[in-house]
C-alpha cells in the first residue's frame, strides 16, 4: 500500500516540490508573517511584547532619521539602476563581437570582483578613498594640484565612492547576464540586417536592445531590490553602522540599528515590512509596464 502510494503518478508531483513548500514555509513565509504581527507590536528582548497597533508606522512618518535612510536607498537604487544596466549591456555586446580578440580573459576580469568578499572590498575601497593624503584617490587627485578630499564626510563624495565599490563589484554579473541574452539572438537576424544596410548602431537599438528584453527586466528586476537591500557595503565603507551625518545609512541599516543595536525589534519589524512592500510595488509597477504579465495572444 505505501510502495502504491509513494510510486503513485498522482502523488509523484507533490513529492518533488514538497522540499520547495517546506523551505519556502519555513524560511520566508512563516518569518513574514511572523514579522508582519511583530510590527504592530513593542517587542525587545527579554521583555514581555505589548499591542501597540500602528504606532510603529505612525512613528516611521515622522522619524527623519528613517525618511534619510530611505531616501539614501533610493539614490542609489537609481544611480546604481543608471550605471549597472547601459553599461554591462554595451560592455557584453562588444566582447560577443566576433571581432575581440581575448574574449574569456575580459569575462574573467569583470566577472573576478564579484567572487571577493564583500567585507574585504569595502575595507579596500575604504583605504582608497580615505582623507589622507597617501590614500591612493587623494594621491591620484594630487597630480592634478588638487587638495585632499574627504570622500567618506560628504554626502555627495561618500556616494561617489560607494557607487565606485557598487560599479566595480556588479558590472561583471551584470554583464554575464546580458551575454547569456545575446547568445539567444541568432546570427541570421545581423546578417539580414547587414544585407540590409542596417549600420552597427541600427542593429543595436533595433535588434540587440528589443530582443534583449526578458534579460533586461530581468536585471532591472534584481538590480532595484539589490539597491533597495543594500547594507553591507555601506557599513565596511564606513567601518560601522554610524556614517558622518547618516549620509550612508540606508533602510536595512536603520532596521539593523533599530532591531540590533537598540534592541526595539517591534519598531525595526515595521521597517522591514515597509521596506518589503516599497520593493514590491516598484518592481510590480515596471514589471506591468514592461508588458511581463499580459498575456500572449493565441492565434
Amino acid at each position: 500500500m505505501i510502495k502504491r502510494f509513494i510510486y503513485s503518478q498522482k502523488v509523484a508531483p507533490y513529492v518533488f516540490v514538497l522540499p520547495f513548500i517546506l523551505v519556502f514555509t519555513i524560511f520566508w513565509a512563516y518569518p513574514l508573517l511572523d514579522s508582519f504581527e511583530m510590527s504592530f507590536q513593542k517587542v525587545a528582548l527579554g521583555q514581555e511584547s505589548n499591542w501597540v497597533g500602528f504606532a510603529n508606522y505612525e512613528k516611521l512618518l515622522g522619524d527623519k532619521i528613517f525618511l534619510k535612510a530611505l531616501a539614501n536607498s533610493a539614490i542609489y537604487m537609481i544611480l546604481t539602476l543608471v550605471i549597472l544596466i547601459p553599461f554591462p549591456m554595451m560592455f557584453a555586446v562588444l566582447i560577443n563581437s566576433k571581432l575581440m580578440w581575448g574574449r574569456e580573459f575580459f569575462k574573467a576580469s569583470f566577472f573576478f570582483p564579484a567572487l571577493t568578499s564583500v567585507v574585504v572590498a569595502g575595507t579596500i575601497f575604504r583605504l582608497m578613498f580615505g582623507e589622507m593624503e597617501g590614500s591612493l584617490i587623494n594621491s591620484f587627485l594630487s597630480l592634478f594640484g588638487i587638495e585632499p578630499i574627504k570622500f567618506l564626510k560628504g554626502q555627495v563624495t561618500g556616494f561617489v565612492a560607494l557607487l565606485a565599490l557598487a560599479t566595480w563589484r556588479w558590472t561583471g554579473v551584470n554583464m554575464l547576464y546580458f551575454l547569456s541574452g545575446l547568445k539567444n539572438i541568432p546570427d541570421d537576424y545581423y546578417e539580414a540586417a547587414a544585407i540590409d544596410g542596417a549600420s552597427k548602431w541600427q542593429q543595436f537599438t533595433r535588434i540587440t536592445i528589443p530582443l534583449l528584453k526578458p534579460t533586461s527586466i530581468y536585471v532591472l528586476t534584481i538590480s532595484i531590490y539589490a539597491g533597495l537591500a543594500m547594507f553591507i557595503e555601506s557599513m565596511m565603507l564606513w567601518n560601522g553602522n554610524n556614517s558622518p551625518k547618516n549620509i550612508g545609512l540606508t533602510i536595512v541599516g536603520y532596521l539593523y540599528r533599530q532591531g540590533i543595536e537598540k534592541n526595539n525589534l517591534g519598531y525595526a519589524a515595521a521597517v522591514g515590512i515597509v521596506l518589503l512592500a516599497i520593493t514590491m510595488i516598484i518592481n510590480v509597477t515596471q514589471l506591468s509596464i514592461s508588458g511581463l504579465f499580459k498575456k500572449e495572444d493565441q492565434s
